[in-house]
């Protein structure tokens, strides 16, 4: 979080535009109190002083940073989406659940739109903070559906490896996928994994050992 600094001024107002300077914001971006008010002294200025004030950029709440930016979004794409939030402190996490008509369309083919509207949230929340908040982005459940569905194509690919004792080489995946499939393995009898290639198609590579 961005500290206060002191400015000065001949006056509160003049201290304020100090401090709109220094930051680069305008002055109803910035929050400050006063320190000193100042004063204009006697004849010709003489025991003047100068207002001083405490200021920085309005800090805005990670979910106000995500909520305005998805709003935004989606009233660009003309889609109506209800936002649910929840901040875990624990973890500095943010979970975003959308709900509404057309979710497909922010799904994506194989959760494509909705990873990258995710690392877009992502970036926008954790502008100009010293801490990261990792921020998640579901609908429908679709995260929770997208695990189950990976993690049965891993023990049934699994299955054939230990079969045939050959290996096999899945689909391309991004990395959060290929962590579910190396998750799911972990552990099976004469089995390893390991990813292959370049993003965006490296892909999980099935193996069959002996123990």
């Amino acid at each position: 979080m961005e500290e206060f600094k002191e400015y000065t001024g001949k006056t509160v107002e003049d201290a304020i535009t100090a401090a709109s300077v220094g930051l680069g914001v305008p002055s109803d971006e910035i929050e400050y109190s006063v320190l000193e008010k100042g004063s204009a002294g006697g004849l010709f200025g003489i025991g003047s002083k100068d207002a001083v004030i405490n200021a920085r950029k309005k800090q805005t709440s990670y979910t106000d940073k995500a909520k305005n930016f998805l709003d935004d979004v989606f009233d660009k794409m003309g889609l109506t989406v209800d936002l649910e939030m929840f901040f875990n402190d624990e973890e500095n996490s943010l979970s975003i659940n959308m709900s509404g008509d057309h979710m497909g369309m922010l799904i994506g083919k194989r959760g494509a739109t909705l990873d990258s509207l995710q690392y877009l949230t992502n970036l926008v929340v954790n502008k100009g903070s010293d801490d990261y908040v990792r921020v998640k982005l579901d609908t429908e459940d679709y995260r929770h559906r997208r695990e189950e569905t990976l993690a049965n194509l891993a023990r049934n690919v699994a299955y054939k490896v230990r079969k045939t004792r050959r290996s096999v080489s899945l689909e391309a995946m991004n990395p959060y996928e290929r962590r579910i499939i190396h998750s799911a393995l972990q552990g099976e009898e004469h089995i390893t994994t390991h990813s292959e290639g370049e993003d965006p198609y490296r892909h999980v590579v099935i193996e069959y050992v002996r123990n």
